[in-house]
């Protein structure tokens, strides 16, 4: 059974009144085995076309051949985002260059950029997948979608607008950035979807206020927001302020970009991982052994149809579990609200940002734009949480002092650090027009 596109089936429909298609249907049997001898093909790409691959195999000591079963997977080697800056720029690549047709890159914030490349039929396939996570958000034919993710390099931009037009909707290409404008445009154009990052929302919410305006009367109706860890905390203040429905929509360039998992609007219950495309498997972060479905730990995902990149066992360093599929077939992920490259280690306790996140969205006094600056204080280090009073509520100096100590209370008993607090005015953070840089690192290198 292979993948087709939105609308070619007369079956059962979404939530947005779209069909859907057979595969998101079908039984746990069909599945595993057209999984099975996608994966088989996958690896024997890998294997044929890229030395790296070769190389990583014979030294693991094992051969696509030798594959017979899904579990045989975890016998492979891991994949790590230092495999692909090590081969940069493209050494990973499985088809000669002239076969690709366009060229991603991360940010290379931390080194060189990880590049990643696409055939044809991979534009292709990663069109089709986007337009199922957007039908699969409650998207209605007609709909207009607002992208604000980055065009560019970022897969974000061109990833979700190539998925829209697929599905047959009309879409306004943004961007990030020009905060005031996009509310302009919000509300002249009056959008019935916005894809963006969910920091990114809040700052628009923000911006409707400060001109004047109420977030909670804009056109939208469903967000569907990517790109970075949120909370279910996030989801509520984001669905209060703005009256809409937030889903969760998850990817990673080095797979693909967006819509690898998407949530459906029917449960929100986490992001249905695109199983007919991407084979995922949980594994401990520290040992690698694989975890059963449901235990907790790092997303590995292995391509099943990528011609251009295909990957095998990348490790993602995104933390979740595998759940039972609920309105689909395919297993789901928990929402995913942290990192392990983004754990803070504090005085010997793991901090995820996710967790402090949590603790201010509980208290109504304080806005959800924070940073967590790490530091250190002769052998150790320490914490200090940088968050804002939210808009209308009074900024003297008593009020800031007790909102920061009540926060610096809860941050000790729940998550069994001590951290100082310092509670800012409105607007003070620096706002992100793309992904939060939540962590700043000013800890002097050890020598």
């Amino acid at each position: 059974m292979s993948s087709q596109e939105p609308g070619h089936t007369g079956g059962e429909r979404s939530a947005g009144g779209f069909p859907l298609e057979p595969i998101e249907r079908a039984s746990i049997d069909e599945l595993r085995n057209l999984q099975l001898e996608r994966l088989k093909w996958s690896l024997r790409h890998a294997w044929e076309r890229v030395p790296h691959y070769r190389q990583r195999f014979e030294a693991a000591g094992v051969h696509p051949d030798e594959l017979d079963q899904l579990d045989d997977l975890h016998r492979f080697p891991f994949t790590t985002k230092a495999d692909l800056r090590q081969t940069y720029p493209f050494g990973m690549f499985a088809v000669p260059r002239d076969q690709v047709v366009r060229i991603h890159a991360s940010s290379g914030t931390t080194g060189k950029p990880t590049v990643v490349g696409y055939t044809a039929k991979d534009i292709d396939t990663w069109a089709v997948l986007v337009a199922r996570s957007i039908r699969a958000s409650g998207a209605r034919p007609g709909d207009l979608v607002h992208v604000s993710y980055g065009y560019g390099l970022f897969t974000g931009g061109l990833g979700a607008h190539y998925g829209a037009e697929r599905l047959g909707l009309t879409v306004v290409p943004f961007g990030g950035g020009q905060t005031e404008r996009q509310v302009q445009l919000m509300e002249d154009f009056r959008p019935d979807i916005v894809m963006i990052t969910p920091s990114y929302m809040l700052a628009i919410a923000d911006e409707f206020e400060r001109l004047g305006l109420d977030p909670r009367n804009a056109s939208m109706r469903i967000g569907i927001f990517g790109a970075e860890p949120w909370t279910n905390e996030m989801r509520g203040e984001i669905e209060r302020r703005l009256s809409l429905d937030a889903v969760d929509i998850y990817g990673l360039s080095e797979v693909m970009g967006p819509g690898v998992a998407n949530e459906c609007i029917e449960t929100k219950d986490g992001p249905t991982l695109w199983e007919d495309h991407f084979y995922p498997e949980i594994v401990d972060p520290e040992t690698g052994a694989v975890l059963p479905d449901g235990e907790f730990g790092e997303l590995v995902l292995t391509s099943l149809t990528k011609e251009a990149l295909p990957v095998v066992r990348y490790r993602t360093r995104d933390l979740t579990r595998l759940l039972p599929g609920t309105a689909r077939t395919m297993r789901r992920i928990e929402k995913i609200t942290g990192r392990s490259d983004d754990m803070m280690i504090v005085r010997g306790v793991n901090v995820f940002p996710s967790q402090i996140e949590e603790l201010i969205l509980q208290r109504p006094n304080l806005a959800p734009h924070y940073q967590c600056e790490l530091g250190r204080d002769g052998p150790l280090d320490t914490l200090l949480v940088r968050v804002e009073l939210k808009a209308g509520e009074q900024h003297d100096s008593a009020d800031r002092v007790g909102a920061a100590a009540a926060l610096e209370h809860a941050i000790k008993a729940y998550i069994g650090v001590s951290a100082k607090v310092v509670v800012e005015g409105p607007g003070t953070i620096e706002r992100s027009q793309g992904k939060a840089r939540r962590v700043l690192d000013k800890r002097p290198k050890r020598s």
